[in-house]
Parts: structure tokens; sequence; C-alpha cells
């Protein structure tokens, strides 16, 4: 268990709500890390990623709560560098960024669209975690790095769609079949 994981209990697996939710266009709340209905948020949040095909990130207002507690985990994505495993968090911030580059985002709240967002490729994140409500700070970059803008975008009542240049920049979600006709 890295230090960016918190001890957490078994999840359940919930509803992934899906634009134009209110609560995905509403900032979340600051949460106390130490209450046991966040932790148990926070487990759940683990549970329902976990289960998601290509999920990498889920953030509260996905399952239709208006909090500010998130997880992502890039580990074996094959654009992620920087791989810090499992990273839950509430409370975070960007605190540092720089050299913006766009590239290609979904969302499981908007499932059949992707869009081109600028983001910075090298980031520093402040948060703390669920539980026990130690701070930490997370250096990263590269696909690591914009996961966690992703999520603290909707942690802060925001979706990618909010970000991207223009209706130029939305596109329709490719979906790949697999050769023997399975999705």
């Amino acid at each position: 268990m890295t230090d960016l994981v918190p001890a957490l209990p078994y999840g359940r697996v919930l509803e992934v709500v899906r634009a134009p939710a209110a609560v995905l266009s509403q900032p979340g709340l600051a949460v106390d890390p130490s209450d046991p209905a966040i932790v148990e948020l926070c487990a759940d949040l683990v549970a329902t990623m976990r289960v998601s095909p290509g999920c990498v990130g889920l953030a509260a207002p996905q399952v239709g709560v208006a909090a500010q507690a998130f997880c992502v985990d890039v580990s074996g994505h094959p654009k992620a560098r920087t791989q810090h495993g499992l990273i839950v968090l509430v409370n975070a911030v960007v605190a540092e960024s720089s050299r913006n580059e766009r590239a290609r985002e979904g969302c499981m709240s908007v499932p059949e669209l992707t869009g081109d967002v600028k983001r910075a490729t090298k980031l520093t994140v402040h948060g703390q975690l669920p539980g026990t409500g130690a701070s930490v700070e997370i250096h990263t970059d590269a696909f690591e790095a914009r996961a966690l803008q992703h999520e603290i975008d909707h942690c802060s009542g925001k979706l990618f769609l909010d970000r991207v240049a223009g209706a130029h920049a939305i596109h329709t979600r490719q979906v790949y079949l697999d050769p023997r006709g399975a999705q």
C-alpha cells in the first residue's frame, strides 16, 4: 500500500449519472476526510471505477454526490508515463501546472462523445486522504496529470465539454469491435 491509498472498506458499485444531470454542473462541497460516509463514498468510487471498462478515474459528482472526492488509477494505461497507482483524494486542488497540451478525453458521464482538451502536462496536486485526513502532495505528468485534472474539474462542477475550444473539438465516440464480434 502506497501513501496515496487510504485504508478503505469494500465499496459498492454505484450508478454513474450522465449529463445534463444538475449535480455535474455544481461545485462539490469540501468534505471532512474523517467522516465515515466520505470514506464509504470513496470506497464506492473505487469499486465503481474498477468494474467500468476503460475507466481511469471517477469523481463523487459522477455518482450523484456534490462532494470533492475522487479516485484515479492509470496503472498499465499505454499513455501513462508516471503512475502512482490508485490515488484517492478529497478536497484536492491543483497547486502548480505547466506545459499545456491538447489531447482527446472521454468521460463516463458523457459516454457518446469525446473532446480535444488543453491541459497541463506537468502538475502538482494537494489533497487529503479519506479516513486519516493526511495531507498529500502529488507531482506527476502526462496522462496521469490529465486524469487528475479531469476529476478535479468534476469536483468543481465542470465537464471536459466545458474545456473544449468549440464544436469542432467535440467528436462522436468511436466504438471498436473485437474481431470475435464482442465490444
